[in-house]
């Protein structure tokens, strides 16, 4: 459910109405706040809930930030974790979170991705990020600009590309992967003009890859060029060094259709490409379920394949 005070809530109640027939829901959250949702068709009665009842009634809003509302969200998490060991749900699609509210319940994470990597032991994993005509996958995730430079190391090269080779392969079923690697500087650094980092730490990486995975892999290239090249086709996937780099695009040619996908787990797991959005949390009638509508689909989709990534 996400978030019981975010937007969480209304988009889930929205998207079980609309993806009626398509799997099996299981709706992990508090079905007090789900009941608050205008419901005319009783869709969310269809579903099986697991009510965890952990959100008090009293002085309860939706649009705030709250220690009890991020530790409500970290124990959805938990019990969905519970589950998916135990093989009792094949997939895992969560609706946002606030960071601000989890790490005021003493989870200091900078999000799902890294909360989910921590609790099933993985250090190889990658957000990969997605709509219907683009797939990118981050070097980096939720750092300052001024840190990205620093963190672009061949280690975190060569993870990126070698989880979007797997996810290509095992979860799309794409067999010979083409991907594009971003630099990281304007014009991929004009061969050291405009910065040092795409020969010292990305094309030595490319280079190591080539050989060892025999995949298609591009670049550095400068970054609006490659985008391009990407949405016409040319390209199954590209490695951004840093998060705007790849969510700018993606909010601009699809955003009802983005979907976050974290890569490297045990299990398939996806969310919504957007956020709480607590400044509309309180007026259901302006959620759009779209991207979680998306996100779903994607998750059944991949967990329908016969590898994981």
């Amino acid at each position: 459910m996400g978030d019981p005070s975010g937007i969480g809530p209304a988009i889930l109640v929205k998207a079980l109405i609309q993806l009626k027939g398509l799997a099996e829901f299981v709706v992990i959250g508090d079905a007090w706040v789900l009941g608050k949702i205008p419901n005319p068709k009783s869709q969310i009665q269809n579903c099986k809930i697991i009510d965890l009842n952990n959100v008090s009634h009293k002085n309860f809003a939706f649009g705030k930030i709250r220690r009890e509302y991020g530790r409500a969200s970290i124990e959805y998490l938990d019990k969905a974790l519970d589950l998916i060991i135990a093989r009792e749900i094949d997939c895992l699609v969560t609706c946002p979170i606030s960071k601000e509210s989890v790490n005021r319940a003493g989870f200091h994470f900078p999000g799902h991705t890294e909360y989910l990597a921590k609790c099933c032991g993985r250090k190889e994993f990658a957000m990969m990020l997605l709509n219907r005509g683009l797939k990118f996958t981050l070097v980096t995730t939720h750092l300052p600009l001024k840190e990205v430079p620093g963190r672009i190391n061949k280690e975190a090269i060569v993870r990126a590309i070698t989880l979007t080779t797997g996810a290509l392969k095992n979860l799309f079923k794409i067999k010979k992967p083409r991907l594009v690697v971003l630099g990281l500087n304007p014009h991929a650094s004009d061969n050291g003009v405009l910065g040092k980092e795409e020969k010292e730490r990305i094309i030595p990486a490319i280079r190591l890859l080539r050989k060892r995975l025999k995949t298609d892999i591009q670049g550095p290239l400068s970054a609006d060029v490659a985008v391009l090249m990407a949405s016409r086709g040319k390209f199954d996937a590209a490695i951004a060094m840093y998060h705007d780099q790849a969510l700018i695009p993606l909010k601009l040619t699809g955003a009802d259709s983005g979907v976050n996908m974290t890569i490297g787990l045990p299990f398939v797991r996806t969310s919504p490409l957007h956020g709480t959005a607590f400044d509309i949390a309180d007026n259901p009638s302006l959620a759009n379920p779209a991207s979680l509508i998306e996100a779903v689909k994607v998750a059944c989709q991949c967990a329908s394949s016969p590898k994981k990534a």
